[in-house]
Parts: C-alpha cells; sequence; structure tokens
C-alpha cells in the first residue's frame, strides 16, 4: 500500500470531480481527528482512515487484501474506473442526482440505462454528459451514471429516450461477484 503517485493523483480526483463537483474538498480537507487518506494497493485506490492506515503498516503487503473504502481501479493502460463501492461517499457528496420511480429500479440494477419513462426527478440545471448517481424515491443510492441530456432537453425527450448512461449500480454485488474482489 502506497500513496498516489501526482498522475495517479490527478486521474482520481478528475473521475471524483465529474461526480461531486467541488464537494472534493469533503473527502481531502477533513479535521485532524477525522483525517483521510488515498492509498493504491494492487492497482485498486481506497480512502481510509490515518488511525486504520498506521494499523496496516504492521501487516505485510502480500498479505494484506482490502483496506478502507475501495473508490475503483486503475486498467492496465492507466484509466481510472470508479467502482460500486464508492457510492456511499458518491452518494454523500453528489452535486446532481437523479431520482427513478419504482418501476425503473429493477431495470436499472440488471445494467440497463435510464429512460425518460423511469425518471421521477432530477437536479435542476444538470449539464449533458455530468456524472450523476441514481437514487430511487425514497432516497436509498442504487447506483451512478452519466447523463445523456441536459435537464432542459429532458423535458423535450419522448419517454423511451436514454436520460442517464447507466456506469455503476448496487447489483454488481450479485453479477459480479466472482471478479468483483
Amino acid at each position: 500500500m502506497r500513496p498516489l503517485t501526482e498522475e495517479e493523483t490527478k486521474a482520481v480526483f478528475e473521475k471524483l470531480a465529474n461526480y461531486i463537483g467541488k464537494n472534493l474538498v469533503h473527502l481531502i480537507d477533513r479535521d485532524e481527528d477525522d483525517a483521510y487518506c488515498f492509498r493504491l494497493h494492487k492497482d485498486r485506490v481506497y480512502y481510509l482512515p490515518l488511525p486504520m492506515l498506521h494499523l496496516a503498516t504492521s501487516v505485510a503487503r502480500p498479505n494484506l487484501v482490502s483496506l478502507g473504502t475501495c473508490f475503483g481501479k486503475f486498467s492496465k493502460t492507466g484509466k481510472f474506473k470508479l467502482g460500486i463501492t464508492s457510492l456511499d461517499w458518491l452518494a454523500k457528496y453528489a452535486k446532481y442526482k437523479v431520482w427513478i420511480k419504482p418501476s425503473g429500479e429493477l431495470p436499472f440494477l440488471y445494467g440497463n440505462h435510464v429512460a425518460k419513462a423511469h425518471m421521477g426527478r432530477i437536479t435542476e440545471d444538470t449539464p449533458e454528459h455530468q456524472g450523476v448517481v441514481v437514487f430511487n424515491m425514497a432516497d436509498v443510492p442504487l447506483g451512478f451514471g452519466v447523463t445523456a441530456r441536459s435537464t432542459l432537453d429532458t423535458r423535450k425527450l419522448d419517454p423511451t429516450g436514454i436520460i442517464v448512461f447507466h456506469q455503476a449500480d448496487v447489483g454488481e454485488f450479485l453479477r459480479d461477484e466472482d471478479t468483483m474482489f
């Protein structure tokens, strides 16, 4: 487990900024009592409290499986991909949100995009190609994706038009449980 390099940090923060915007400072600048840090271990980026990091130094790297919250992983080409395990943090600080109706929850959890017919609400002034967190109508985070249209364009769209491109959802825990960790 090591700190992120300059390029890795830039890639992670650019991806996070697409979803949480200026709220990214809440992940980084925290109180001394509640300090967190990002660490890389086996191409995966973890977000963990500093006391947990100090405890992990006593474990050998080959024996360390996971630590803290896995935010995502780097591909072999060096691109960063956010993982569904970061959903709790993304939902807490998300700048733009989409709520889907109960009839649209299951299709989204099976990996499909969000259609206009399934959308319940959307945050005002959401731009096109912006990262959003998808909630059900009871404010339970279900996943995240990227908007296909801006808020203004969604009003003119037909019911079968795609509003949010699927990126990840909580159903991945069941679909990809063999390869996730």
